[in-house]
């Protein structure tokens, strides 16, 4: 909405608009005597107004009850926020798939794509199947890319606040990358930038296992896991956007790095090889010595990793998600040893979304920026200060 100042002639009219566009969004076809006392603005200021969103597209006329007309004569007006005024996309980008999720300005999902990766792409590679997926997601959709209002990433790495990745081992070619820079020539709208696993912790918290919790940990688990953290209901990435990197713990010289605990041929696992780790556990499971000794030793790890932050952050909640999220044999114990290690131990819990987790919340990092400027949103979970 742009920087308001004491001698901004407009600032009542922009405050007002934003206030009346807040009851609007959150009522079922409210008539103006009903925004008039729900926003405590005199009539004719609130007629003023729904014109004025009526004439920028945000706002229709909701059609009348047949049965009250008839009933009670010619029925008040009523009005709706056209959701459909615009559109959001979430998009995740991954070492083995890049995904998309388009939305109108409810938030409700209209569609999704995905085209699957090699891991050793390049980034432009990488960044050519994104611009497939929404190209392909836009066009099943019937949505022109003019209607995008924002657009949400969900990517592997440490995140500058301009969509820098200042740090990103998990994809060639990754650090420094100007990703934000790369994916604004395709939108003509603004694109949000952001770590995977915090965006992963902001959709569970909008629609997955952390709905009712404001203080959590997001684990997206695997060789070399990341955390998001939410604390009192927002994101925190620390000073430099590096919280919650606690794939870099083995570099404090404890233990050998994780595909080395995983190995039961001395030789390291290849750290985004998810098939080959899928099979230690399936012989872990089938009762194979070496496996399961490898598999205590992931576990173990994951518990250290786990509990620093829970000592640090003392959660409500902590949710497990990526690839090990799928493996029975992963929460019971993390329970248990977090039981062990911390003062109060938290809830644990699998990953609600799924593989759906980052583009999910990446869906609600856009959602947020258009709140924030259509809407005046105050304390939204992914605003940046």
């Amino acid at each position: 909405m742009g920087r308001l100042t004491g001698g901004d002639p407009s600032l009542l009219r922009r405050i007002n608009s934003a206030v009346v566009l807040h009851a609007l969004r959150a009522a079922d076809s409210p008539t103006l005597t009903h925004l008039v006392e729900v926003t405590g603005l005199s009539r004719p200021t609130v007629e003023g107004v729904v014109e004025g969103l009526i004439e920028a597209g945000l706002v229709a006329e909701a059609p009348a009850d047949e049965g009250t007309a008839r009933r009670q004569g010619r029925p008040a007006r009523r009005f709706r926020f056209r959701t459909e005024a615009g559109h959001l996309l979430g998009i995740e980008i991954g070492p083995h798939r890049v995904a998309a999720l388009l939305s109108d300005l409810g938030g409700r999902v209209l569609g999704s794509a995905q085209r699957a990766v090699e891991e050793s792409a390049s980034a432009d590679d990488r960044l050519e199947k994104v611009r497939a997926a929404v190209a392909e997601l836009l066009r099943r959709a019937g949505v022109a890319r003019s209607s995008l209002r924002a657009v949400g990433v969900g990517s592997p790495g440490i995140v500058e606040a301009d969509g820098t990745v200042r740090l990103g081992t998990a994809l060639p070619g990754w650090t420094g990358l100007p990703l934000g820079d790369r994916l604004r020539r395709s939108f003509r709208c603004p694109v949000l930038v952001e770590n995977d696993a915090n965006a992963a912790a902001v959709a569970e918290h909008w629609k997955g296992a952390a709905a009712a919790s404001d203080d959590i940990v997001f684990v997206l688990a695997g060789l070399s896991p990341g955390a998001g953290a939410l604390i009192g209901g927002r994101l925190h990435r620390g000073f430099g956007g590096a919280a919650g990197e606690i794939g870099a713990l083995h570099l404090l010289g404890r233990e050998a790095t994780p595909e080395k605990l995983l190995s039961t041929t001395g030789q390291p696992l290849h750290p985004l090889d998810e098939a080959q780790v899928a099979r230690v556990f399936a012989l872990a499971r089938d009762g194979d010595a070496r496996a399961r000794d490898a598999m205590d030793r992931f576990l173990q790890r994951l518990v250290h990793d786990v509990a620093a932050l829970v000592l640090a952050l003392d959660p409500e909640l902590v949710i497990v998600g990526g690839w090990a999220a799928g493996l029975d044999d992963v929460l019971e114990p993390l329970r248990a040893e977090l039981a062990r290690y911390c003062l109060r131990p938290p809830r644990v819990t699998l990953s609600v979304l799924g593989e759906a987790a980052v583009a999910t919340g990446a869906l609600r990092l856009a959602l947020d920026h258009v709140e924030a400027e259509l809407f005046a949103v105050d304390g939204t979970v992914t605003a940046r200060r």
